[in-house]
């Protein structure tokens, strides 16, 4: 966890603490209470479910903890509404939260409402420093459910035969836009520093700062689009097991692996689905590819004659950069076209539009430590068999993404707005 200076930062939390809450219930207004219900996949959790964890880590952390004589809304709600803090409670098989018909959407509405106006009384009374930390990390923690709400409900209206769309289309966007052409954007590289320097939140796995070496390198100034992904297809990309690493030609063959996650053919050619909807590829040709999974991101780099960036490498580059792109923020909801003007270091689509992929697994950097206690399972116990993206997504809360953020997956995970970004061999 960061560190938070104290000048007005009761205030500060707290109006952070409710545009977050705020926001997480818009994002759930489209819904009915059927939506909610739905886990299309192992990984997904249905979006009655986030809604009540993010209130569940509010409580187990902080109102249990900081704020004298707290009444707990439900006893059961403790273990039921665990993710994986098994040092805290007992778990629920994670694919059989769809099951939980009960509590309803109203109750776990209330339960919100309960929590909300206990952390308000607890900062109003004057919270502990480490209460009002918590409060932070808790916010943030949430804008991780906001975008895990959006791509586990993509995941399920994919998984509707009726395919219906969270948003429509506003009429506007719906033919793509022409993007920048692909060129590469040269860095010095040398010995440089990785990691948050501590003057603002950020997670644990983001500290300490630390050096790197880095070789000179090259990045290129966009995402890799669909049309170019397409190329790579038609190209018998799915086919050739020289450009796979071992495990991902695995995967390959047991899921059967054609195109990206949300593209279906059909007699007029390959189709994507999106929040927005579906729409041809040829009006989507300029948009970012996501839904690919780091084996299909390498493998496509080695098909193009380059690489992936690790991620000290996008680390250097985005320092410093102002945190501007198509994030949640602009209501996009989709991918878009690099039209935007390039930044100074030379690279469009830095922040937004897709998590990248990156070459390097998620470890700790030298020194890590994790937070003490239940709350030490956050990020730590994850650190094996985890590649790294960076970047954010159009998914990605503006205030909750910088330069030092580490995301990451296991490398056959397809379902998140994951994209490319080349880099020169």
């Amino acid at each position: 966890m960061g560190v938070l200076t104290l000048a007005g930062l009761d205030l500060d939390v707290a109006k952070r603490f409710k545009a977050v809450r705020q926001r997480t219930l818009a994002l759930a207004e489209p819904l009915t209470p059927e939506d909610m219900m739905v886990q299309s996949c192992p990984e997904a959790s249905p979006a009655k479910w986030h809604l009540a964890h993010t209130s569940w880590f509010f409580e187990s952390f902080i109102l249990r903890e900081f704020l004298p004589g707290y009444r707990v809304f439900n006893p059961d709600f403790a273990w039921l509404f665990n993710s994986y803090y098994q040092s805290f409670s007992a778990i629920p098989e994670k694919r059989l939260r769809a099951s939980f018909s009960r509590p309803g959407i109203d109750e776990i509405l209330r339960y919100r409402a309960h929590v909300d106006e206990a952390i308000g009384r607890m900062i109003e009374a004057g919270a502990a420093p480490e209460a009002l930390k918590r409060v932070e990390m808790g916010a943030n923690h949430e804008e991780q459910h906001q975008e895990l709400l959006l791509t586990d409900i993509l995941h399920a209206f994919f998984s509707n035969p009726l395919r219906p769309a969270y948003r429509k289309r506003d009429g506007q966007g719906t033919q793509s836009r022409c993007c920048a052409e692909m060129k590469s954007q040269s860095f010095e590289g040398g010995l440089r520093e990785a990691g948050q320097t501590g003057d603002r939140f950020c997670f644990d796995n983001e500290m300490p700062r630390h050096r790197v070496w880095l070789e000179p390198y090259s990045l290129a100034n966009r995402l890799v689009t669909c049309g170019e992904y397409a190329e790579f297809m038609a190209d018998g990309g799915y086919k050739r097991p020289e450009l796979w690493l071992s495990a991902g030609w695995d995967a390959v063959e047991r899921e059967g692996w054609r195109a990206p996650l949300y593209w279906t053919e059909s007699e007029e050619g390959w189709r994507l689905f999106s929040l927005r909807g579906e729409r041809r590829l040829s009006d989507a040709e300029d948009v970012p590819v996501s839904q690919v999974s780091y084996f299909e991101a390498d493998a496509y780099a080695r098909w193009a004659g380059r690489r992936l960036a690790t991620e000290f490498e996008w680390e250097a580059a985005a320092e410093g950069q102002a945190i501007e792109g198509n994030l949640l923020d602009s209501e996009s909801l989709s991918p878009e076209p690099a039209t935007t003007p390039v930044p100074e270091n030379g690279l469009a689509q830095q922040f937004g539009d897709c998590w990248e992929w990156t070459a390097s697994a998620y470890l700790g950097y030298p020194g890590f430590k994790a937070l003490e206690g239940s709350l030490g399972e956050y990020n730590g116990k994850f650190m094996s068999g985890q590649m790294v993206l960076r970047g954010g997504s159009c998914a990605t809360p503006r205030a909750h993404i910088r330069a030092s953020y580490r995301n990451f997956f296991a490398p056959e995970t397809r379902w998140q707005f994951s994209g490319i970004r080349l880099a020169e061999l």
